[in-house]
């Protein structure tokens, strides 16, 4: 059976990371079987993993060129998988394809997580099974038994299948439509595609895991509406983007709302091509005596767009809410309902160093990625705050209640949208207007200010530039803290 991604894919490692892939050079039944069962039991809801037979391994990648199979064994081989995966309990049995890189052959195992875990295996493959039978995880990039507290721990997750895993009993396989998922294949050139057009339709939806249940009774499972059906906003309600334009203000005659509906990936798109038609900006600032002009945008665009897909990615798609995109006057707030899972601490949020050992939605990623519209587990804040930080833009700020119930992204606009630098300008010995506005424009979208940080933006010498700040303070227009080298400005409450 063809599989929903390539075999490119899954050697990418910026498509399925090292902890979802198993590389062997040859048939070793009990350590495979191992890890079938680990990638079954998918402790973490990173959606199972790949194992990838004729390939042999060399420091956690690859070795190139690949070694392969012969088609002799091959036959050989699956037969025995199907035989040792009858091992399982209860019953499970991953989805086996044979693919070619560069003219040699791979036997692709591809192991997703189950709808009945915890599954076991036996632990040795001696006659009479000796050791029993054992339950196996994934810890990184390795499969490892189960201690009594991952066990348990193994059917505390039993209990809830995410989400979008789940079969939604009130659709039909008639709601999955056949363009859009020929179109997903095509952009990620799966192999699938071609045999699209001649499979049996329950088939290829077999093949992609979109649907489960008995043949009397086969419904779709809720990711399949969410990627391939045209309007999944009846199964989902409030399953959609809105971009509600403030930056007159809440009160303000001007304010616009915009709402995105339709699959998760052309949601997405349509809403990030629209953010970047009304909203994005670039400066370019000529300076005397260099060569090369300053530029910056006033939001980046990777930023939003990582932003914007996290939301969707993490959102709970069994709560009413939609992910509001608010265009502030001088910030976007990209909201998301409920908050972060309980397994990231307080101080985690709190220092924006976010990384989630759960995950809401499994499946929801993988397409996601297949699509290269994330990049990976725990990347995505990461990549936030780098976007900001190579376009000189303040960090971003992230906000959630004690009880969870949203999560909130905040980018700042860049302060060079905001203020106007100029490196060599001459100013009188008076303080102006302009030079004050400055330094309070630059306090509006920062905490403080120092009279090193207001040097360079006014473009005056530190001297004179602490005299300013001084008759601000003097006359509190803003209030000074600490002394000497230490001193910073704020504005007043």
């Amino acid at each position: 059976m063809k599989l929903p991604t390539s075999i490119e894919n899954i050697l990418n490692e910026n498509i399925v990371e090292n902890a979802r892939l198993e590389l062997k050079k040859n048939w070793n039944p009990e350590p495979i079987l191992h890890t079938i069962c680990a990638f079954a039991n998918d402790i973490d809801n990173w959606g199972g993993g790949y194992i990838l037979i004729g390939v042999e391994e060399e420091n956690g990648r690859p070795k190139m060129p690949i070694t392969g199979l012969e088609l002799s064994e091959i036959d050989k081989i699956q037969k025995d998988l199907l035989a040792k995966c009858k091992l399982i309990q209860p019953s499970y049995t991953p989805i086996v394809d044979v693919a070619q890189y560069k003219d040699r052959n791979i036997l692709v195992v591809w192991c997703f997580g189950g709808q009945t875990r915890p599954y076991k295996c036996p632990t040795t493959l001696d006659k009479d099974f000796s050791k029993g039978y054992s339950y196996y995880i994934r810890k990184m990039s390795s499969t490892v038994k189960a201690t009594e507290t991952e066990q348990k721990e193994l059917y505390d997750i039993a209990r809830t299948i995410p989400f979008d895993d789940r079969m939604n009993h009130e659709a039909e396989i008639q709601d999955l439509k056949l363009p859009l998922i020929q179109n997903y294949l095509y952009e990620i050139k799966s192999d699938l595609l071609e045999e699209s057009e001649k499979m049996d339709f329950i088939d290829l939806c077999k093949s992609m895991r979109i649907v489960d249940g008995t043949p009397e009774y086969m419904k779709p499972l809720n990711v399949g509406l969410m990627f391939f059906n045209d309007d999944p906003q009846k199964f989902f309600p409030y399953s959609q983007i809105e971009v509600v334009d403030l930056r007159n203000g809440p009160e303000g005659d001007d304010m616009t709302e915009r709402i995105f509906k339709g699959p998760i990936d052309s949601m997405i798109k349509s809403a990030l091509t629209y953010i970047s038609n009304i909203l994005i900006e670039e400066k370019i600032l000529k300076v005397d005596g260099q060569a090369e002009a300053i530029r910056f945008f006033n939001y980046p665009y990777q930023a939003i767009e990582e932003a914007l897909v996290n939301a969707v990615y993490h959102r709970g798609y069994d709560v009413r809410e939609p992910v509001e995109v608010r265009i502030m006057a001088d910030r976007i707030h990209i909201v998301s309902y409920p908050g972060p899972d309980r397994s990231i601490s307080e101080k985690s949020i709190e220092d924006k160093n976010i990384i989630a050992r759960k995950y809401r939605n499994r499946r929801i990623g993988e397409f996601l990625k297949e699509l290269k519209l994330t990049e990976g587990r725990n990347t995505g804040i990461p990549k936030i705050k780098r976007a900001l930080k190579n376009n000189g833009s303040k960090e971003p700020e992230f906000e959630t209640n004690e009880t969870r119930d949203y999560f909130i992204t905040t980018i700042f606009m860049h302060a060079g949208f905001e203020n106007e630098f100029s490196n060599k300008t001459k100013t009188s010995d008076k303080t102006s207007d302009k030079t004050s506005d400055k330094i309070l424009n630059y306090l509006q979208q920062n905490e403080y200010i120092t009279t090193t940080i207001a040097s360079k933006l006014l473009g005056l010498s530190v001297q004179r530039t602490r005299a300013i700040l001084s008759k601000m303070a003097k006359e509190k227009v803003i209030l000074a803290e600490g002394a000497n080298k230490n001193r910073k400005y704020r504005l007043k409450d």
